[in-house]
This record gives C-alpha cells, sequence and structure tokens, in this order.
C-alpha cells in the first residue's frame, strides 16, 4: 500500500512539474496578412512571484534584438496565461525605422507526453487594433535548466555590448567627486603605455574646462577602471555603478587636443569593461558608450572649438 501511495504521489509530482508554465520557452510567431508573412524569433524565462508570474521576453525581427521584462498573469485552472503591456515592433517596419505595436500575450498551456506548449497570440492593445494584427505563436518548453541561465547571460552580455544605458534623475547623484590630480602608481602607468592605446570618438567643444561624469553601462557587474587624462593618472581603482564617477577637467591650452582614457583595472562579470561617459562643456552635452580590455584601452580625443 505504501508503495502504491509513494508511486501515485510521484505520478502527481511529476504530473504538476510538467504541467508548469515556469521555466524557458522557445519557438516563432508569425503575423499573415493577405499581403506579407512575417516570422519573430521568440524566446522566454518566466518564474512565479508573490502569487503572479514575472519574466523575460527576447525577440528578434529582421535587424532587430528586443530583451524585455514582462509580467503578469497565470490561471493554473484553466491553464491560461496572459501578459501585459508588451511593445511589438510592427511587422511593416523598415531596419531604419521601429514602430511598436503595445500588445498583451495570451496564451494556453498544453502538456503531451511528448512536449509542453504555449499556444497563443500578442493581440494588440485597442488603440492599435487597427493598425496591428495578431501575432500567433507556439512556444515549446525546454526541460534543461541550464539553458535558463545561458539565456540570462545572453541578454546581459547584450546590455553591455550594444544597449546605450540612460541615468536618470536618481542616477544623477554623485558616487565619487573626484579633483584632477597626478597620482603615483608605476605598475598601472607600466601597464597603461604597455596596451594599446585605441581613440573611439573625438568631440569638439566649446569651453576650457570639462565636466565628466562616468557611469557603468547595462548590467552593474563590478567593473573597477583608472581614468588617464593627456596619459597621466589622475583617478585609481574606482568602482562602476549607476552613480556617477564626476571629474572636473580643466583643458591644456598648450595641446591642441586633449585625451581622455579609460583603463581597465577588470573585467567585471560580463567583459569587456564597458561605462557610459557623459562631457559636459557648459554648452553641449555628450554622451559616449566606451569599453576597455586588458589589451586596449580606449580614448576620448577632444578638441577646442
Amino acid at each position: 500500500m505504501r508503495k502504491v501511495a509513494l508511486l501515485l504521489f510521484l505520478f502527481i509530482s511529476l504530473q504538476s512539474q510538467s504541467q508548469s508554465v515556469f521555466g524557458y520557452w522557445y519557438g516563432n510567431a508569425n503575423v499573415k496578412t493577405n499581403s506579407s508573412a512575417s516570422n519573430y524569433m521568440v524566446e522566454m524565462v518566466l518564474q512565479p512571484e508573490r502569487g503572479n508570474v514575472k519574466g523575460l521576453l527576447n525577440y528578434f525581427f529582421k535587424n532587430t534584438y528586443r530583451s524585455l521584462q514582462v509580467s503578469g498573469t497565470y490561471n493554473a485552472t484553466t491553464r491560461q496565461l496572459t501578459l501585459y503591456k508588451i511593445p511589438v515592433t510592427y511587422y511593416g517596419s523598415i531596419a531604419n525605422l521601429e514602430v511598436d505595436c503595445m500588445m498583451n500575450l495570451l496564451a494556453t498551456l498544453r502538456v503531451s507526453q511528448v512536449s509542453s506548449n504555449l499556444v497563443g497570440s500578442f493581440i494588440a492593445d485597442p488603440d492599435y487594433k487597427n493598425m496591428c494584427p495578431q501575432v500567433n505563436f507556439d512556444l515549446q518548453k525546454n526541460a534543461d535548466i541550464s539553458k535558463t541561465d545561458s539565456v540570462l547571460k545572453a541578454i546581459s552580455q547584450y546590455k553591455e555590448e550594444y544597449q546605450m544605458w540612460q541615468p536618470s534623475a536618481t542616477d544623477t547623484l554623485v558616487a565619487v567627486d573626484v579633483q584632477p590630480r597626478k597620482v603615483i602608481n608605476f605598475p598601472v602607468e607600466k601597464e597603461f603605455k604597455e596596451r594599446e592605446n585605441i581613440v573611439v570618438n573625438e568631440i569638439e567643444v566649446e569651453s576650457d574646462s570639462l565636466l565628466v561624469s562616468i557611469y557603468d553601462n547595462g548590467e552593474i557587474d563590478g567593473d573597477i577602471i583608472s581614468i588617464f587624462f593627456n596619459k597621466k593618472l589622475i583617478v585609481f581603482n574606482q568602482k562602476l555603478t549607476h552613480k556617477s564617477i564626476r571629474i572636473n577637467f580643466p583643458l591644456d591650452k598648450s595641446l591642441s587636443e586633449n585625451e581622455i582614457s579609460m583603463f581597465a583595472e577588470n573585467l567585471g562579470l560580463i567583459p569587456p569593461n564597458t561605462a557610459l561617459m557623459v562631457i559636459d562643456d557648459g554648452k553641449n552635452k555628450f554622451e559616449l558608450k566606451i569599453s576597455s580590455s586588458l589589451e586596449k584601452t580606449a580614448t576620448i580625443r577632444v578638441k577646442r572649438k
């Protein structure tokens, strides 16, 4: 009797796991009209949160990659999943023009002995229903839990490499306010000379002094930097966060060009060492994404108008 009860318990447990909406899903989504058919490649990671559902939804469309946080509800009785307010690129968009349709994801969990599938559609909000047709999908569940980790890692790397993070009002609070002065550190200065120096941007400014704010771009992953100004070490071993490192640079008028170099002390958790540098000359503001490695140092070249 005990063996029968144990087998029944295991069967129920396995059934409940196979019927879970949480995990990694992947597949294609298609919009079909009278004149065209367009495909989206979709992947999604879902997990529970306080009785609701949250996760990440990624899709590839033409030359566009989108990574979005999503949230919604799941009814285990009816197996209905609903995720709200998802910006889906309009199927008629061209490479240089992205038009978003605000849509909700509605799906039903279907479970068989072979696979688990989420079958449903992206359906436009009422304000968009005349422009954005329904996008149908059939997503398959991947039972390999390591797949979830690889997707999350890929998202983090994408943010580091491609996404231009924009500081919000709260991010303008200063973590470190640095007065530029020569710092003596022979090992770092020696390493700086040995690495390849790459000029990644050239800007023209209208002032004799600059206010430079430096943030971690994308994921906050423990990047540590030093800053060289005209090849002299002035900021040493500072950790990048969403709070700025702020430096006032008086330009050297005896030089036709001044240089600000970001030296990577490490690569953080997600290589390379990436920062958003905001340069303000009092009239203009330049937002520059720069990245350095343990072999190359990124440099901004500054010219006075």
